[in-house]
């Protein structure tokens, strides 16, 4: 293997309680401003506080210690190459709860990671730019600073100020939506507060939408955000999100933990899909079916990708890895179990007999290769990380679990997953 990265993890001296995120895209200049006021906990005294950051200038940096008075940084220290600041500050911050607030400014950026821009042609032939996320695995430090790694999980009160005339959506349901004082063109869009989650889920989107929804038979509020005039094509999807939330619901024997799920697809977007909590990502070849044109192998794709991401929902977003290194166990699960959904839900696809050329065959090309590598891999530095993301964690690791699964069986197999959940 080529040199390893020096790589260090964040220092466990403060940890995030709670983001209280404030984010206003700018759609036509691609830039966004934001604010963040964060409750956290100095579990060591210090006097510097070390969190992720990328292609973010930081303007202004302070922390107030709860019933005392705020002590503002005094230096901003990047480290680029690692994708970190230092905020110094003048005096030791003594263990105890405070509140970190960092105003900031960064790029809607055109690569896909991040928050970027998403670009979209409307009826009328007018090309215009959607805001939107992909976190996993070390961009959500592109839209704001944060602790950056899956194990520090948090709470997030997420507000987007955005154009009125746009959809604005997050992991959470809209509780509130109210006019933007300095602006009468922008509306404030405040979300309800998340669970405790990692920050590689965390996601918005503002754009130009249409949306079809339903409730699955457990009463989640289900919606497909389509591209404007497209609403049917997200039907299909929609049909399978429903049947699907139910049955993972009785496997895993935890329910939904949120009181929605959107599904949208994205008009540039690298990956497949992408599992945030409450607001799955896909490019659209992966969600949407035209009931004339589609194909049936299409229509087994979106079936697959989508039981793959909502899979996610549970073992992943409920229950995470504690590094990278594991990323085998969520994905390898998840490819797995989206043919064991799909089959529940859809007997007539005979899916399973797919299994062997979409995902055994395909590890097994990757596999033959010198340059494979073992299912599970230490990983550090980002450039690392993204890496792994390939048919050994994904195909491999499905193959490894559906061959364990029939040796031992199903009862065993869930039976072993629920001791697990402890």
């Amino acid at each position: 293997m080529p040199d390893r990265r020096p790589f260090e993890r964040l220092p466990a001296d403060v940890r995030p309680v709670n983001y209280g995120l404030c984010l206003k895209p700018d759609l036509i200049d691609f830039t966004f401003e934001g604010k963040l006021e964060a409750a956290v906990e100095v579990k060591n005294a210090t006097n510097q506080i070390v969190m992720n950051c990328a292609d973010i200038d930081i303007i202004t940096a302070s922390y107030a210690p709860e019933g005392d008075e705020e002590v503002h940084a005094t230096g901003f220290n990047y480290q680029n190459e690692d994708e970190k600041v230092t905020l110094s500050f003048p005096s030791t911050l003594q263990k105890g709860t405070g509140m970190l607030k960092i105003d900031f400014v960064g790029e809607l950026n055109d690569k896909m990671k991040g928050f970027y821009r998403s670009k979209y042609t409307t009826a009328a032939g007018e090309v215009r730019y959607a805001a939107v996320t992909q976190f996993e695995a070390t961009d959500a430090r592109r839209a704001f600073p944060c602790w950056d790694e899956p194990a520090i999980k948090a709470t997030f009160d997420v507000i987007l100020i955005v154009p009125k005339d746009r959809v604005a959506l997050s992991n959470m349901n809209l509780v509130e939506r109210k006019p933007y004082p300095d602006d009468e063109n922008l509306v404030e869009v405040k979300f309800a507060r998340t669970p405790v989650m990692s920050t590689y889920l965390v996601a918005f989107v503002v754009g130009e939408y249409d949306f079809v929804e339903t409730r699955s038979a457990d009463g989640v509020l289900v919606r497909v955000y389509t591209p404007v005039g497209k609403a049917e094509q997200g039907k299909f999807a929609l049909e399978v999100a429903a049947k699907t939330l139910p049955f993972y619901k009785d496997y895993f024997n935890v329910p939904y933990p949120l009181p929605k799920i959107d599904l949208i697809a994205i008009a540039d977007f690298a990956a497949g899909a992408m599992e945030n909590w409450g607001l799955v990502t896909y490019r659209e070849t992966a969600l949407l079916i035209d009931p004339k044109n589609s194909c049936s192998s299409s229509r087994q794709w979106v079936a697959l990708v989508v039981g793959h991401e909502l899979a996610h929902q549970w073992f992943g977003n409920l229950v995470t890895m504690e590094w990278w290194t594991h990323l085998w166990l969520n994905e390898g699960f998840a490819s797995w179990i989206e043919y064991l959904c799909v089959d529940h839900c859809f007997p007539e696809y005979d899916i399973w007999t797919q299994f062997v050329s979409a995902d055994y065959t395909r590890a097994q090309e990757l596999d033959a290769l010198e340059n494979s590598h073992p299912i599970e891999v230490s990983v550090g530095h980002p450039s690392e990380v993204d890496e792994i993301f390939d048919a050994i964690s994904y195909s491999k690791g499905a193959s490894v679990i559906r061959m364990l699964h029939d040796y031992i069986g199903d009862e065993i197999h869930i039976s072993g997953s629920e001791e697990n959940k402890g």
